[in-house]
This record gives C-alpha cells, structure tokens and sequence, in this order.
C-alpha cells in the first residue's frame, strides 16, 4: 500500500466537499459509479441529496465487501474519509476475485444538515425491523424522555437532567440506563434513538443497493463506519454475527479475537440494539453469509451520549427561543463530539480505517 494521505486531503469541510472527493477517487480508480438522489430532502443550500456508489472488481466475485457511511449522517466524514483514501492509495492492493462496493453518505440528510438521524428525525442504525410487526419496546425510555432533552440548553437545564439521570442510574443500574438510551425506542418521535414508524427512504435505497451491487456475491464482508465509542481516535468494534457461529469466527480471524468478541462499550453491557443496518444487510443478502462488524472510531467516551442529547435538542427545542449565533455554536459542539477537527484524531482513523479495510479484504481473499 503506498504512502496514505494526511487528513486534509481525505476529510470534507461538509457533506458536499466530502460527495465531491469521494466521486473524484472513485473516478480515478476506474470505479463504477451509481447514484441514488433523494426524492424529497434538499441540502441546506437547497442543493441534491445523493448516495452514491463506488464498485470496483470483478462482477462476478464470489467475494465481496461492502462498506457504509454515514449511516448516522454527521459521523459519515470519519467512513467518508477512510472510503477516498483506500480508493486514491489503496485500490490496487485489490485481491483478485474480491470486489468491493463503497456506501458513501446513506444517510445523506444527516450528513449535509450535521445531525445524526434522517430527514424524519429517525436514526437509521435502529429502523432495520419489520414494521408490519409490533415495534420493540422500550420499557424505561418514556420515563427519561423529559429529562433526557431539556426544555433550555443551560446549566441549569443540564443539571435538572443529570440529577435525573443519576436517579435512574442508581435505582436500575448502569447497564439498564445505557441500554434505555442506546437500544432503540419507537414511541417518541422528537426523542433518542428514534427508529420510526415505518421504513425510511435510506433503508429501502441500501436494499436496493444490495440486490444491484452484490447479487453475485457468495460471502459479503460489512464495515459500518461509525464514531462515538471507544478510546480517541481508536476502532472499536460492535460485531453483531451470531456468538459463537462461523461468521463471528471469521471477523475475529480477520481483525482479532480480541477486538471481535466480549466487547463491552464504554465498559458496560452491550445494549439490546434493534434495527440495526447490520441486520437490514443479513436479511437482504438472502441467506448468504455476512461477515463483519460496526466499527466506531473513540471521540469523547461516554460523554459523546450528551452531545447525542444536544443533537435532538437542537432539532426539537431550539426553535422555542431562536438564536442563530448560539445555535451555531452547539452545532459545532455536535460535530466535534463525532469527527473531531485534529490532526491525531483525523491520521489515527485514515491508520486504522485503512488498516481495517485490508484485513478484510485480505480475509474474504482467504476463506475457506
């Protein structure tokens, strides 16, 4: 592999610069290119929305990787970034009869507007269940939900949510409160982890992407790029295969026994999470094998839930007291809590994110 770029030649300032490098490395690779513009939602600027997708390899590869970001809008520079650099530095390490098909922005909404969740305020990593079914409940969250987004972003607000917090926390436990807020919830449209009513376009567009892109494909390898959990700047993996089976065997070949298995985020349980993309990809890859894991890249520990908290506010508070300039500086807050402007943070995901990327590949090239 040659030399990788340093940050700013990966990085987009925005979803817009990030679409136009991701294009142009896709392009100079000799990618396939396909995009799926959103039918309704519009940039700030009024600008397309777009998932587009980069494929390079052979068509019929019995092996193939297919790697996401952006799936929580805003944390899609990280995925992004590390998408352009293997494309501009690494895409002719790839092995033969191994193909790889690049996700950027699936949820473009997020991306451009800098929130993690969709046009409909729903966070796409929880809407992958069957929503002709009875959605999954939740059992505490209506209980949090008050505290959980305060009615004025201020220390006051803050400290009125904290102290509820740390009620909950000692009546039922750490492992009980982060699953409350990390699981998914589906009552509560203007709350966290909302996974909606019914499918959004984003979802519906990955199926499609799946069908098209790895029909042929025997084994398909998965990296949902995230950011949020784990140490600075360090991957930190969620594999969601089933315990113990084959598949999971398979991630920990790759990337290591001690990163794959028994991972415990922020050092508590791992939550129940519902409608992940992980399984939305399972279920349409049709029976195939998926091998893989969320990977998130470490920002503020468990603090970066309270920027999350931040993120709904400003999209469900802030408008009852309109402040332009205050508002621009809590968003900016938001960025930072998931994809730092650093250069320690910005090279140690380009180092890893590639890194992560060429295990798999070099897995799929050597399963059995």
């Amino acid at each position: 592999m040659s030399t990788q770029p340093t940050w700013w030649q990966a990085f987009g300032v925005d979803y817009a610069d990030a679409r136009q490098r991701f294009r142009t490395a896709a392009d100079h690779a000799g990618a396939s290119l396909t995009s799926y513009v959103h039918p309704d939602a519009k940039a700030p600027d009024g600008s397309e929305l777009s998932v587009d997708v980069a494929r390079l390899g052979p068509a019929h590869a019995p092996h193939q990787l297919l790697a996401i970001s952006g799936t929580h809008g805003l944390e899609g520079g990280a995925g992004s970034a590390v998408q352009t650099a293997w494309l501009t530095h690494a895409a002719q390490t790839l092995p033969p009869d191994v193909a790889v098909t690049f996700v950027h922005a699936i949820n473009p909404y997020g991306f451009a507007h800098a929130t993690r969740t969709t046009e409909h305020n729903v966070d796409l990593n929880r809407n992958f269940i069957d929503h002709d079914k009875p959605h999954p409940v939740n059992a505490h969250y209506a209980s949090l939900h008050d505290h959980l987004i305060p009615a004025e972003w201020t220390s006051e607000g803050l400290a009125q949510s904290a102290r509820a917090i740390d009620a909950f926390r000692t009546e039922h436990g750490p492992d009980a409160l982060f699953n409350t807020l990390a699981s998914g919830q589906y009552t509560h449209a203007d709350g966290l982890i909302y996974g909606g009513r019914s499918r959004e376009w984003s979802n519906v567009t990955l199926q499609t992407i799946v069908e098209r892109e790895l029909s042929q494909a025997q084994r398909i390898g998965l990296i949902d790029w995230h950011t949020g959990i784990g140490e600075y700047g360090e991957p930190f993996f969620l594999c969601f295969n089933a315990e113990g089976g084959d598949e999971q065997r398979e991630a920990a070949r790759w990337w290591s026994a001690e990163r794959v298995l028994n991972q415990r985020p922020h050092g508590l349980q791992r939550p129940d999470y519902q409608g992940l993309v992980f399984r939305g990809v399972e279920q349409f890859a049709k029976g195939r094998p998926v091998i893989g894991a969320v990977v998130e890249f470490g920002t503020r520990g468990s603090n970066a839930s309270v920027a999350n908290r931040l993120d709904q506010w400003l999209r469900s508070r802030a408008q009852a007291h309109p402040d332009a300039a205050r508002d621009r500086l809590l968003r900016a807050d938001v960025l930072d809590a998931f994809v730092p402007v650093s250069s320690v943070w910005r090279n140690s995901v380009l180092t890893h994110g590639l890194q992560i990327t060429a295990q798999a590949l070099q897995g799929l090239a050597t399963s059995g």
